[in-house]
């Protein structure tokens, strides 16, 4: 008979085609397939910063003419990295022997070699620092990874279509509500939380106290379904007026996650999409973009009148939030130790969504919501708080 006690235990292993993501992992080359958030439009100037993206160490700046380059940090010519290049109109200078770079990556100047071979476009042409393109959409810069002859376009969103004057758009690298701008776990286990609407009833209600608004601290009743470029939730609660709020909750492939405010602060579609970016196998960092009135930024959520970062340590235990309990999780969870029940159908569902478009990259095929027409850029958002008259 099992005692059910902890000795014994077989070794515990997480799904590693979901949850790697470095070139040439089943995840990894299919999140390739898409473009990705890498930085706040704003915070990119002629300094060169270092970003790290699904496992790769690259070099972003701006050039003297604003264009965003993205490049591998060891110069092509002896190695050392571009993070102390100089950054002048046409590009980046390297420290060591001065060789120009543009943000594609071109040759433009060797100032050390003959005056024959340096004016010598066909001779310049022969190195090129390998790069990434990047495209700005609404104050975020986004990198396409993957293959080049597969590069897809920059999709758009129609919640962020003809926005009133009094309204703008902004763009966010910090995780919204929290503290810090990454987290310390695997980016599935972040990502697949969208999918687990009744986490909201235990951990932000009755197990923390209220963390939102009241309303969100009712028990749900909740359905699942595919759609075409992802999964969304439906959730239902009864409210005392006989009135039903209807909460609609989506992620889309590969990585984007539309949640409505929790706060409810308004009713009708969201005001904001967010994208969950692997930064590598154990950090995450979310972006965001969101609509507010001209002039107003989000607010950091509190607790007990301090921020997520001034909570002590015994007051993170009392009242846990998504942060703790997805990295208490660990850095990668043990998917081998999971026990999956009824109400955890939207994260299977998720999850075999993905194991599926794995599977069509690995068959030679573009993945789910990659398209090539710029005409079909234009992505529809259902997701978002309403409330319903009770029938009759």
């Amino acid at each position: 008979m099992d005692s059910g006690t902890a000795y014994g235990l077989p070794k515990p292993s997480y799904d590693a085609t979901l949850v790697e993501t470095g070139p040439g992992t089943p995840a990894g080359e299919m999140l390739r397939r898409y473009w990705h958030p890498i930085a706040v439009a704003a915070d990119v100037t002629t300094r060169p910063q270092k970003v790290r993206v699904l496992g790769e160490d690259l070099i972003l700046f701006r050039d003297g003419d604003g264009r965003p380059g993205l490049l591998y940090p060891r110069c092509c010519h002896r190695g050392t990295t571009l993070y102390y290049g100089k950054v002048e109109p046409s590009g980046i200078r390297c420290c060591y022997h001065g060789w120009l770079f543009d943000v594609e990556g071109r040759c433009l100047d060797m100032p050390c070699e003959p005056p024959a071979k340096n004016e010598s476009a066909r001779y310049r042409e022969t190195f090129r620092q390998p790069w990434y393109p990047v495209q700005e959409y609404l104050g975020l810069l986004f990198a396409y990874m993957g293959p080049p002859e597969k590069k897809p376009v920059l999709r758009r969103y129609d919640v962020f279509e003809d926005v009133p004057a009094d309204e703008e758009v902004v763009a966010d690298g910090n995780n919204i509500g929290l503290a810090g701008d990454t987290t310390p776990c695997n980016w599935l286990q972040t990502h697949e939380n969208v999918m687990d609407p009744y986490h909201v009833f235990v951990l932000h209600s009755s197990n923390s106290g209220n963390q939102f608004v009241p309303l969100m601290g009712l028990l749900p009743e909740v359905t699942w379904e595919y759609t075409a470029l992802g999964v969304k939730s439906h959730q239902d609660r009864r409210l005392p007026d006989g009135k039903l709020f209807h909460r609609v909750t989506e992620v889309m492939m590969p990585n984007l996650r539309i949640v409505a405010n929790p706060f409810v602060k308004r009713y009708g579609r969201t005001d904001s999409v967010a994208w969950t970016l692997p930064i590598d196998d154990t950090t995450t960092k979310i972006f965001t973009l969101y609509r507010t009135p001209r002039g107003e930024r989000v607010s950091r959520a509190r607790f007990n009148g301090k921020s997520w970062a001034e909570l002590t340590e015994e007051e993170h235990q009392r009242m846990p939030h998504d942060y703790e309990a997805q990295v208490g999780q660990g850095a990668i969870t043990l998917h081998s130790e999971e026990r999956l029940a009824a109400s955890d159908r939207g994260v299977v569902l998720l999850r075999r969504l993905l194991r599926r478009e794995i599977e069509a990259v690995q068959a030679g095929r573009d993945p789910l919501g990659v398209v090539f027409d710029p005409t079909c850029a234009m992505v529809q958002v259902e997701a978002g708080n309403f409330i319903l008259e009770p029938a009759g």
